[in-house]
């Protein structure tokens, strides 16, 4: 294998200096008529429906915090617009830029995604339509979908592309993977590269073995054994956990109207938490007594609670922690599709509903219809068009159990998986070849000099406040 990827890192340097190498230095006039010299905020600030929220300094960079006027339906313009919060990281119109959505809120803090280090580049940053304030008042949830997302990100890649008109790159982590995966799939002529981490691809949203086999064999026998006894503890516990829960919920002003009740809750909490330790914890956090009770049977119920709390967050299926994320679960409930897992080390008698299913996270006056086609749709099309993607997955991340692939009809497309990381996996994580020839595809499809491609290094220093390398802390079983 490591042979074979020294070949095909030799193979693709020399593609990269046939195609890329003057990309980067071409000189081009600017589209909109604005001169060099004009500042970049007048350049943002000329172009409709752009508007200014704030500016905040960054060494080496402006940032600019913006709004920008899509339509609620792309298909029907006049129906209606709304403002779509966006952030633009500027160092150099001369430079690569890349795109970065997490499929959520967009972070107002200046912050730097892997790809952009990588290609020492511009990155302008989507919030995802329906989170707020990204959302259309009154909201149609029937525009909530992956084709006018994917739309959303055409729009300002046209009207950002006159500034910044050298290569772009995509990227994306977990459901940000998903977006730059289906923006790819209905725009693949807007961007040169795409750089998808972590992206879960549920095509048969009823067949989910896949999840059970990974749970089966995922770390090492004692650490499943340990957090399977946690988990099955909380259960045994309910009565007396379920009380501490409701002073809990009483003391933070928590509600249970959507998902139903306290009861439901604290089981969707209980059962998130296997799922939700490998999801952003590595194997050797398993030996963390403070974190995973050493023995379950003897711990105390504050143990087994403090455990459930740290690893799922008992806060997360009250009202309140659902919230935010009902345009995520309204997708998953229409489109994205779900995993179900099952529990064999935990007898029935103490399971009442099982894993719930994201309509069950979602408003009751939110109506919600499955299309099972949507994903079928994107799973083929990048197993068969896939154009200079690259997908990484962590070893030890749930999500990745089922995942996107690249068949005989994709080209110049890879997937990989970095050893023993979680949810935040990345090239940086990838062993030495994996990781060079990662690099070096990503500063091809930037088009920067050859030389660089050749060096299959970042371009960019690390910047310990900049750089965003570990995973962001989620709720469990949210991508």
């Amino acid at each position: 294998m490591r042979k074979a990827l020294r070949w095909l890192l030799t193979l693709v340097v020399l593609i990269g200096t046939v195609s890329t190498a003057g990309a980067a230095t071409a000189a081009e006039p600017e589209a909109d008529g604005t001169s060099a010299a004009t500042d970049i905020k007048d350049q943002l600030l000329a172009i409709q429906g752009m508007s200014l929220i704030e500016e905040k300094p960054y060494t080496g960079y402006r940032f600019f915090v913006l709004n920008y006027t899509q339509p609620v339906d792309h298909r029907h313009p006049s129906k209606g617009t709304f403002q779509q919060r966006i952030t633009v990281l500027h160092k150099d119109a001369g430079r690569p830029t890349v795109f970065y959505t997490g499929g959520y809120s967009v972070s107002t803090t200046p912050s730097r995604r892997e790809p952009t280090q990588i290609v020492d580049g511009n990155q302008v940053s989507m919030e995802y339509r329906f989170f707020t304030p990204s959302r259309p008042d009154p909201a149609d949830w029937t525009k909530l979908d992956i084709w006018q997302a994917a739309s959303d990100q055409h729009r300002i890649f046209k009207a950002l592309k006159k500034i910044y008109s050298k290569n772009w790159i995509s990227t994306g982590g977990s459901k940000g993977g998903m977006t730059a995966t289906y923006y790819e799939r209905f725009y693949p002529r807007d961007m040169d590269g795409v750089v998808a981490y972590v992206a879960p691809n549920d095509v048969v949203n009823n067949e989910d073995s896949a999840y059970d086999r990974f749970f089966e064999k995922v770390g090492t026998e004692e650490c499943r054994d340990r957090l399977n006894a946690v988990q099955r503890e909380a259960l045994v516990r309910r009565e007396p956990l379920e009380k501490k829960y409701a002073q809990y919920a009483a003391a933070e002003g928590f509600t249970f109207t959507t998902v139903g009740s306290l009861d439901r809750a604290y089981e969707a909490v209980v059962l998130d938490y296997v799922w939700g330790f490998w999801q952003y914890n590595l194997l050797a956090n398993c030996g963390d007594d403070e974190l995973i009770p050493p023995n379950a049977k003897t711990a105390t119920d504050d143990q087994i609670w403090n455990s459930i709390d740290t690893v799922s967050g008992f806060s997360f299926y009250t009202d309140q922690g659902l919230a935010p994320y009902t345009p995520y679960y309204y997708q998953a409930a229409t489109q994205l599709g779900a995993p179900t897992i099952h529990f064999p080390h935990i007898e029935k008698k103490y399971i009442r509903y099982g894993y719930q299913p994201p309509r069950n996270f979602v408003p009751r006056d939110i109506p919600t219809k499955f299309q099972p086609y949507a994903m079928r749709d994107v799973d083929n099309w990048v197993r068969n068009n896939a154009r200079h993607m690259l997908y990484v997955y962590g070893q030890n991340d749930p999500w990745g159990a089922e995942r996107f692939r690249v068949d005989k009809g994709a080209k110049d497309a890879y997937v990989f998986t970095a050893p023993g990381m979680n949810h935040g996996a990345n090239v940086a994580g990838l062993v030495a070849d994996q990781k060079a020839f990662a690099t070096a595809r990503i500063l091809a499809w930037a088009g920067v000099p050859a030389a660089a491609v050749t060096e299959a290094k970042p371009l960019a220093k690390f910047d310990k406040k900049l750089d965003v390398r570990d995973v962001e802390r989620e709720p469990a079983l949210r991508p």
